[in-house]
């Protein structure tokens, strides 16, 4: 019954993709930026993408990179709130108020707590506090690019490269809208200790108050994080969140003309992201999802299922667009043991991969007698060459 109803939801699904694409290849979503994504935080469905694999300069957005790097160091032990940072000449010169960007105005050869300054550099995007903490690390900002890098890589960034800690221009320096949009998921599941200090207002230190630079705060549309940037190259660009009626969006976006533009831009994304969809609960928890065929087995297939319950948001009147697969590389050599990783269920949503759920054995499958291999073998021998 699990089998026969996987199977008509997913041709109902696959047989309405074919007809919506026939009849219109539009988004269903049109912005001003050129390069956004939008991701919902619970079943990772993502609902937007618009050019976010291109890579871009990062300006301040490479700061929650930078910042991920702290909040793991805290959190594994090896730095503490208390401990403090020197501010170097240099960290004073590019970072400091003389540098025309963005500044907590430490003053040079003083030592400041690691809780101020990630406060700093959270609330204020401060330049300098980046640099103190780079040079507090790992001796300098050349040597802590090299940690956020490969704490990059640790946490499923592949594409993005960081070569210094402010995002300030720099040669090679790139990222992609949704690696960041991911990279803001993981610091608010990860760190919701932290993740707090996106949502403050403003900061006062050394008697100097500064205000959130993030616009979506002030909007009242339950936005509680995170960090805007801006370069010449790229245009202005914002990493934001949303949470509201049960429900958590994270956007990045790129490329827009203006700081207004990217206010606008961004409230009407997440927006439409909160109305225009709605969730759907596909199959429970121990559900079977499929089958993968077996080469050699006792049985001529495996059952499929996820680690958890299957859910997905859709497009409320735009499901048309919707196709499922599921997707394996096969045929599953025998013998097969239970939990074994084998393919994933992916969900597009358009032209855009909405959603990929891994899936694993859901039982064993042992190796089939001698005639059982030898049908498998002509099999494989008539088919194969077909694929």
């Amino acid at each position: 019954m699990i089998l026969r109803r996987l199977t008509i939801f997913i041709a109902m699904l696959a047989a309405a993709f074919v007809a919506g694409t026939l009849q219109s290849r539009a988004q269903l979503f049109e912005t001003k930026a050129a390069q956004a994504f939008l991701v919902e935080a619970d079943t990772g469905t993502v609902l937007y993408s618009k050019n976010a694999e291109e890579l871009v300069p990062p300006a301040s957005l490479a700061k929650l990179m930078t910042m991920e790097v702290v909040f793991h160091a805290v959190q594994a032990g090896r730095l503490s709130l208390d401990d403090k940072f020197y501010i170097s000449e240099n960290a004073w010169r590019t970072g400091g108020a003389n540098s025309g960007g963005s500044t907590m105005f430490a003053k040079v050869k003083s030592e400041v707590p690691l809780q101020d300054l990630i406060q700093g550099v959270v609330v204020q995007s401060a330049n300098d506090g980046c640099i103190a903490i780079a040079e507090g690390m790992a001796g300098s900002e050349e040597n802590f690019a090299g940690l956020m890098n490969e704490r990059a890589r640790e946490i499923g960034l592949e594409q993005s490269v960081f070569k210094n800690a402010t995002g300030l221009p720099a040669e090679g320096q790139v990222v992609t809208m949704r690696e960041l949009a991911l990279l803001g998921l993981h610091i608010w599941k990860t760190y919701p200790e932290f993740y707090k200090f996106y949502s403050q207002p403003s900061f006062t230190w050394n008697k100097i108050t500064q205000k959130n630079r993030n616009p979506l705060l002030a909007m009242d549309i339950g936005a509680d994080g995170m960090k805007t940037g801006y370069t010449e190259a790229s245009g202005y660009a914002i990493v934001g969140s949303v949470s509201r009626d049960g429900r958590r969006l994270f956007v990045a976006m790129s490329g827009m003309a203006t700081e207004k533009e990217r206010a606008e831009e961004a409230r009407k994304l997440l927006d439409w992201g909160m109305r225009a969809f709605q969730k759907t609960n596909v199959f429970g928890s121990d559900e079977i999802v499929g089958e993968a065929k077996v080469y050699g087995g006792e049985k001529a297939g495996v059952a499929l299922k996820a680690q958890g319950p299957v859910a997905i948001f859709v497009p409320i009147g735009n499901k048309d667009r919707l196709v499922a697969r599921i997707v394996y590389q096969g045929p599953v050599l025998a013998p097969v043991e239970a939990g074994t990783p084998v393919g994933s269920l992916k969900v597009w949503v358009g032209d855009t991969l909405s959603q990929e759920t891994p899936l694993f054995a859901a039982e064993a499958v042992g190796v089939g007698k001698l005639h059982q291999r030898a049908l498998d073998a002509v099999g494989e021998l008539m088919t194969g060459w077909m694929r």
